[in-house]
């Protein structure tokens, strides 16, 4: 499936694609139908009346409308419930008549994404559409939801030549977003959040984004607009599921209990996160892709992953926990100016209470709960892969 073929009528991505207008008022009847609805409600607006929010929704005609009139006072409520505040830098330099692909790190499954929505919308441009998994797309709830909001499916899991096909087609529609659609599209720089505490690009989903075009390297890459988005949170989202999941990894496959995804998902809404940050970094240049393509095959790619981490990296919003737990894991006080004792003990003192939960050998925990922290120090003094 080659983009430069394409023609312009979306049906070919009718497995993938998000709703359309015509297809919203079926999708919000159900919304507004389902068991789930005034639980949802209930905790989002908890000071409008379930049947007026239902009969606000069922009066809505538009992608736009819904994410305007819904969704971004929705997420808006969700960050003023459980951060300390919400800042961003860069969006500035975002052209208002430009599609871009931005890339970001990946640390929360719903709120990366869903939070640079209600940015855009606050700086006066539109939002994107976002890659979400098919292993959380289930239940008709959370597919409608999703593809009112301008969210597309990514088919995982299958055999090599599956896989293949189902990155071609993803690839294929991304290119069709930009180029034809004219919209922005939002993917992670990797397959699932990262959970150590390491963003790190994975060059397959570089690869990936060039599959839809025979055009030259530079070319190919060049007309997308490849964009680095950093988001940095105070407080790790789900840290300490991550923590487990890390150290049953160490002996063990990791296998994921019946709708951890999705439990996941209501742990990163409802947990405080402290303070939230968005960088929009610089889109990735000509002159840098032609640095990249001075390599062969993979290389190439390789030499374009790194440069998107160090993107990513230049960006951090360091916060105090990251300075704690950089000097408990190395057992230094070279960050102490950026905290208080106070600010110490009462980051370990919610380490403690969050670790006392998990099963397993303490020291070995606390090692692996400092690194999600302490990464982020690592990466942005050193520009380079942390720990190992």
């Amino acid at each position: 499936m080659n983009i430069d073929k394409l023609p312009f009528d979306e049906r070919i991505f009718d497995n993938i694609r998000p709703y359309n207008d015509s297809e919203l008022p079926a999708a919000l009847k159900r919304i507004a139908e389902s068991e789930m609805f005034s639980f949802v409600a209930d905790y989002v607006f908890p000071d409008i009346n379930v049947a007026d929010l239902k009969c606000k929704l069922l009066k809505i005609n538009t992608i736009k409308q819904f994410q305007e009139m819904i969704m971004h006072p929705a997420i808006w409520s969700i960050v003023q419930k459980t951060s300390d505040g919400l800042s961003c830098k860069g969006f500035e330099k975002l052209q208002a008549n430009k599609a871009y692909m931005f890339v970001c790190n990946h640390r929360d499954i719903l709120l990366d994404a869903a939070i640079l929505q209600i940015l855009l919308l606050d700086n006066c441009l539109d939002t994107t559409e976002i890659t979400f998994g098919s292993n959380l797309m289930q239940g008709e709830l959370v597919v409608d939801i999703g593809k009112s909001n301008k969210m597309f499916r990514i088919i995982r899991g299958g055999n090599i030549h599956d896989f293949y096909r189902n990155s071609l087609e993803v690839s294929a529609y991304m290119r069709h977003v930009v180029l034809q659609k004219r919209q922005s599209v939002w993917i992670a720089q990797r397959n699932g959040r990262t959970k150590d505490g390491n963003d790190k690009t994975d060059m397959g989903v570089l690869k990936m984004l060039s599959l839809s075009s025979k055009l030259p390297f530079v070319e190919n890459l060049k007309e997308l607009n490849i964009t680095p988005i950093t988001v940095s949170y105070e407080y790790e989202p789900c840290d300490f599921l991550k923590t487990a999941e890390l150290y049953v990894s160490g002996f063990q496959k990791y296998e994921k209990a019946t709708n951890e995804d999705l439990m996941s998902i209501l742990h990163g809404i409802r947990q405080q996160k402290g303070k939230i940050h968005f960088a929009v970094g610089d889109t990735i240049t000509e002159q840098q892709l032609k640095i990249c393509d001075q390599y062969s095959n993979n290389d190439k790619f390789r030499a374009l992953s790194n440069l998107f981490d160090k993107a990513i990296y230049k960006n951090y919003k360091l916060f105090k926990t990251n300075y704690i737990a950089y000097d408990l894991l190395h057992n230094c006080s070279d960050y102490s100016q950026h905290y208080s004792v106070a600010e110490k003990n009462q980051f370990l003192e919610y380490m403690n209470v969050g670790l006392s939960k998990i099963d397993g050998e303490f020291e070995e925990l606390k090692a692996l709960f400092f690194k999600i922290y302490a990464g982020n120090v690592i990466n942005s003094v050193t520009n380079s892969p942390p720990i190992t």
